[in-house]
């Protein structure tokens, strides 16, 4: 059994959130259960996942004027980063370490979700944000300002 599983706590009532969280957790038990000659592209396919996941709030956090010195960003930056040199460790058959990283990803990500990003959730709520198209309603009759996620290693890292 995974570490993680989806639960309603882990739910903030965005469905563009709690899709991408869902579907981390899922893609997070693949590693956990991955044999050894599957850890790795199960691993790369994580990191794959979570580079658009922090790149689609990090450009919500941009787009609503969420506080630009919040350490929301910067853990997104330090998590991707380690998750790569998980890679570059199981590319040296070091496998080990990936399936350490993979247990404590699932405990961060408990935190992470119930604390920065329900604070997210709720800002994004407050200034109107519309999961259906997305886009946000930006107060005092400005025009909406459509999002985009960001799959890109530079946006990860910007």
């Amino acid at each position: 059994m995974a570490a993680l599983q989806w639960s309603e706590s882990l739910s903030l009532d965005l469905p563009p959130m709690d899709q991408t969280h869902q579907e981390f957790v899922a893609l997070l038990a693949q590693v956990e259960g991955a044999d050894d000659a599957q850890l790795v592209p199960a691993w790369r396919a994580l990191i794959d996942h979570t580079v658009d996941h922090f790149g689609t709030e990090d450009a919500w956090m941009r787009s609503t004027g969420f506080s630009s010195t919040n350490c929301h960003t910067v853990q997104h930056r330090v998590v991707l980063e380690v998750m790569r040199e998980g890679l570059v460790q199981g590319l040296k058959n070091q496998t080990d370490a990936i399936r350490r990283m993979a247990r404590e990803l699932a405990v961060w990500f408990v935190q992470h979700a119930q604390t920065m990003d329900a604070a997210l959730a709720l800002h994004l709520r407050s200034v109107g944000f519309d999961a259906a198209t997305p886009q946000v309603r930006m107060p005092q009759g400005l025009p909406a300002v459509p999002l985009t996620g960001c799959g890109s290693a530079a946006c990860a890292t910007a």
